[in-house]
């Protein structure tokens, strides 16, 4: 057993609190009031200067009784235990790409087409709403208008479902503009193998960019698509009923074109 001050002191330096009660607990031992104490250092007694003639005077020292009291010793220092700090794991470098690898993620580009058929005239529209045509739309009207001043028939026939990009919106698919070019493409190709048709319209930006792979500056022209064949570029539905005066360079355009889909449309012109 080690005296209560030693037993302190080492509490003390594992820095633990040691708590006593303030009244007596009930099946509790009796507390020791000398305990409540503070701890006392005691002074240390001056050293007496001893003389060769009162060694000799006094002869040997009787032994003295050994003190039933413990001995109060002074109260060690408090030690502080310091724990080292965990090292930071030092953050990993990422490889240094050149510059000219690093290219830009672009989104892939969102666009409704819709592929419809006029007589010998196959038709890639926008869909300014990205839904189906109802009977009622203002762009619709329009294209039957078109339609009737071509000289084809205003009730075009739906050819397969919208082509909506991008096909899904997960996965690792590649929905980029190239993979949608590829696409429209395929699906015009198709088409064309299965029944053919005199001339193509491409109306709107996404079907001039997915299908004939030009820009808005190639409207009112003609084009000719490599595996596909001739096609007419035309601005979008929107466009010509926001922007009147478009509307006369399209009918310029169209009636360079009609003699492709209008059968005996060169005899009668030379006639007249």
């Amino acid at each position: 057993m080690i005296s209560e001050t030693r037993r302190r002191a080492y509490l003390d330096a594992m820095q633990v609190a040691s708590w006593l009660p303030r009244t007596e607990l009930p099946f509790a031992a009796p507390s020791r009031p000398e305990l409540l104490q503070p701890l006392i250092e005691p002074e240390p007694e001056p050293a007496q200067p001893i003389t060769a003639a009162a060694t000799v005077a006094e002869g040997p020292a009787e032994q003295a009784p050994a003190s039933t009291a413990p001995a109060v010793r002074p109260e060690k220092p408090q030690l502080r235990v310091v724990m080292p700090e965990p090292k930071k794991p030092e953050p990993v470098a990422a490889p240094e790409v050149p510059a000219e690898q690093q290219k830009p993620v672009e989104p892939p580009p969102r666009f409704a087409l819709q592929l419809l058929r006029a007589g010998n005239v196959l038709l890639l529209v926008e869909l300014p709403t990205g839904e189906s045509f109802q009977s009622r739309d203002p762009a619709y009207i329009l294209l039957k208008d078109l339609l009737r001043a071509a000289r084809l028939p205003d009730k075009p026939q739906q050819v397969g479902e919208p082509i909506r990009w991008p096909l899904l919106h997960r996965g690792s698919l590649d929905q980029s503009g190239a993979a949608a070019r590829d696409y429209v493409q395929g699906v015009l190709a198709g088409e064309l193998e299965q029944m053919g048709c005199a001339c193509l319209w491409l109306i709107g930006l996404p079907a001039l960019r997915f299908a004939g792979e030009v820009e808005a500056e190639a409207c009112y022209r003609e084009l000719n698509i490599e595996g596909i064949g001739p096609a007419l570029a035309m601005p979008g539905l929107e466009h010509l009923m926001e922007q009147p005066g478009s509307k006369a360079r399209l009918w310029q355009a169209m009636r360079r074109s009609m003699p492709r889909w209008v059968v005996g449309l060169n005899t009668d012109m030379n006639d007249r």
